[in-house]
């Protein structure tokens, strides 16, 4: 059976959208390009996000003292020897990539696509951290390259992005999604399930309120706590506050999820891999294919797919 996607995986996986558009193996790389975000620089909060520890996602090359393109040869001789002919996507991925002034933003999104293996760029930030001048900026960008931006919207419900010190509004993230699709931008978001005071109802609504956006990718990651944040200090106090998933029943909720997400958007993660020295729960113990493999084998036992009960405008 084919799916509206065009093929027969039963959810809109990233990787074939890797290979049509660029005909191949192409691998994110990250970079530290030194920005910071207005809820830790004082200007809505200094603490940070109550979940956030940007050491869970960033690998060793990745140094805000090195250049973008010390960044970019260290980590394609990190990739490079296993696959010689791979292309690259500049990952501007710690903290919100589009908060800086806009001279800033045109050196260091420059500077990454000057390199001879990039071929685009994928630029991590806030709703709240982009304006028509960004917008602009970034779209010149993307007129000769891929781009695309991923907003890290977390939730749907206000009074859990102000519970987890997002210091945002789902309103905004829906400002911000119009604004650069308006200017033909790849849009990505960014969604945690499982976060304090939501419900499975509440959280299965997120699969609804994003498909009415016009985003073009979804990462999916189930809470976890990790050591050195506000959650982690939360969660010794009093861990009945936080109903962590575990996986079986994680693996059913992401497909009553998936059923209910539009089947354009395409879902490039379902989980997150903290480094297991960080991690404090929930400990699965599995790695990323090989709950993206349980998931697909519970999609076809159900005999079901990505959008099967999605109605638009509902």
């Amino acid at each position: 059976m084919e799916f509206p996607w065009g093929h027969s995986r039963r959810f809109n996986d990233y990787s074939s959208f890797v290979r049509r558009t660029f005909g191949g193996r192409v691998q994110k790389l990250s970079i530290n390009a030194g920005f910071t975000c207005p809820n830790r620089d004082g200007t809505k909060d200094s603490r940070g996000c109550s979940y956030c520890n940007n050491n869970t996602f960033r690998p060793d090359y990745c140094e805000p003292d090195k250049s973008v393109t010390q960044q970019i040869e260290e980590g394609i001789d990190f990739f490079s020897r296993k696959y010689p002919d791979m292309r690259f996507l500049a990952y501007f991925q710690s903290f919100s990539n589009t908060y800086g002034a806009l001279d800033v933003l045109d050196r260091v999104y420059a500077e990454a696509l000057s390199h001879e293996k990039i071929e685009g760029l994928v630029i991590g930030t806030r709703p709240d951290c982009v304006d028509e001048a960004v917008l602009d900026l970034i779209a010149e960008k993307a007129r000769d390259h891929f781009v695309a931006i991923e907003y890290g919207i977390e939730s749907t419900i206000d009074s859990t992005l102000e519970r987890i010190r997002r210091h945002h509004t789902f309103k905004e993230a829906i400002d911000a999604v119009a604004m650069t699709k308006k200017q033909n931008i790849h849009v990505g978001a960014h969604l945690i399930l499982g976060l304090p005071g939501e419900s499975q109802e509440d959280q299965l609504s997120h699969a609804k309120a994003l498909s009415a956006l016009p985003i073009d990718t979804l990462k999916l990651h189930q809470l976890q706590i990790v050591g050195h944040t506000a959650f982690a200090k939360e969660y010794a106090k009093n861990p009945s506050e936080f109903h962590l998933w575990n996986l079986d029943d994680y693996i059913d909720f992401i497909v009553d999820f998936l059923e209910h997400l539009r089947s354009g958007i395409i879902v490039e993660r379902f989980v997150n891999q903290s480094p297991a020295d960080m991690l404090i729960a929930p400990k699965w113990g599995l790695k990323n294919f090989e709950i993206v493999a349980k998931i697909e084998k519970r999609l076809k036992e159900r005999e079901t797919w990505q959008g099967r009960n999605y109605t638009a405008g509902s």
